[in-house]
């Protein structure tokens, strides 16, 4: 049986993950996990796993827990990632904590030799040259969990790679894909939590609605599968049925095709290089009725052009993106900036704070932390409104 530890298991993925865990009991154990504040759903899941070690990453949460849960050891803040990572008992680590402070304990897990189901997009964008050298250094696998790079992984396996034209990522369009241009500059927060197909967390749901998410997994395919930027495409795909394409040289496509649910990609993740050993979900392709696709509209999305001009220069410039997006879309959930203002904060950043190329985590970690003091700074002076 494989022992897996999930690294933000209260999130959307976190818990499709426990849905796959309950689907094979027999085949995988959960050894270790971690939650923010959750403290109600990791006692629960403490209750029904039972496992070795869990990591609260709020340290506030001591005084609710303390250091012990009957059989399971409780550990704090981001030495306690570590640490439930490197486990011994733990085969693979699923990296489902959103956001940058995702990439310390994958950095440990891949030294420690772990196969990772990688759903953290951000680390990637961030460090991607280092995570990257680091994998090969090891001799980890490195499986995408995220249903668009996961069905690409799958179709490049079936397809020699110097017949390959290009690659293409398929998104939904998001909260906002057919509302009025003019409109944009109302738009609540209330309404950009509305995803159309997915039930994700708030800050995935409102990259979502400015196709900022896509732009971070273009930057996270260019790393994970080597194409250029040139060979990497988004297409609009509103029924979320098809999640990744490839072209090959004589023009022909092959589409990855499942009913949207992340149960398909994180069961594969979880399995290979085995296959997935029983029916998950069955729906056949004539329940899928039509299939549309378009081109993303520059105006509606200007945040993805500025993720292609990130990656392209390299270096920190797609730390950068991530670092200003974050900062921006906690400032709108706050209801402290208007929706079409992300973007705005983004292209700022990407102009005002130099780029570098760093060989080592401090110096990526050092760009991350200039970059949001950047965008607060600028934003209490008033230069970002």
């Amino acid at each position: 049986m494989e022992g897996i530890c999930v690294l933000g298991i209260s999130g959307s993925v976190g818990q499709s993950t426990v849905k796959v865990l309950r689907s094979f009991p027999n085949f995988f154990s959960l050894k270790a996990f971690s939650v923010h504040s959750n403290i109600k759903l990791a006692k629960d899941l403490i209750q029904e796993f039972s496992p070795l070690l869990v990591c609260i990453t709020d340290e506030g949460a001591r005084q609710i827990l303390g250091d012990a849960f009957l059989s399971t050891k409780i550990v704090y803040g981001e030495e306690g990632l570590d640490e439930i990572v490197s486990l011994s008992e733990v085969r693979t680590v699923v990296t489902a904590i959103v956001g940058s402070i995702g990439a310390r304990p994958t950095i440990t897990a891949i030294k420690a030799k772990k196969k990772i189901a990688i759903a953290n997009k951000e680390t990637l964008v961030t460090f991607g040259p280092l995570i990257n050298a680091l994998v090969e250094e090891h001799g980890v696998s490195m499986v995408p969990v995220d249903s668009e790079h996961n069905a690409l992984f799958q179709l490049l396996e079936k397809e020699e790679r110097n017949n390959i034209r290009a690659i293409t990522l398929t998104a939904s369009g998001g909260s906002f894909r057919d509302l009025p241009l003019d409109e944009f500059k109302h738009v609540t927060v209330q309404q950009a939590l509305k995803h159309p197909t997915w039930s994700m967390g708030p800050k995935i749901t409102v990259d979502s609605a400015g196709l900022v998410n896509k732009g971070l997994e273009v930057i996270e395919a260019h790393f994970l599968f080597g194409f250029s930027y040139d060979q990497i495409e988004v297409v609009i795909h509103p029924e979320s049925i098809a999640h990744g394409l490839i072209e090959t040289k004589d023009g022909a496509c092959f589409l990855y095709a499942s009913h949207p649910d992340m149960i398909f990609p994180i069961a594969h993740s979880l399995f290979y290089p085995s296959k997935t050993p029983k029916l998950l979900l069955e729906r056949k392709p004539f329940s899928w009725k039509e299939l549309h696709f378009r081109e993303p509209e520059a105006k509606r999305y200007p945040a993805l052009a500025l993720a292609y001009q990130a990656g392209r220069a390299g270096g920190t410039a797609p730390a950068i993106f991530n670092a200003a997006n974050e900062v921006a879309v906690a400032l709108f959930l706050e209801e402290r900036i208007h929706f079409t203002e992300i973007p705005q904060v983004i292209d700022e950043s990407l102009s005002k704070v130099e780029n570098s190329f760093p060989n080592d985590l401090a110096g990526y970690l050092e760009k991350d932390r200039e970059v949001r003091n950047f965008v607060l700074e600028n934003f209490k002076k008033g230069v970002m409104r």
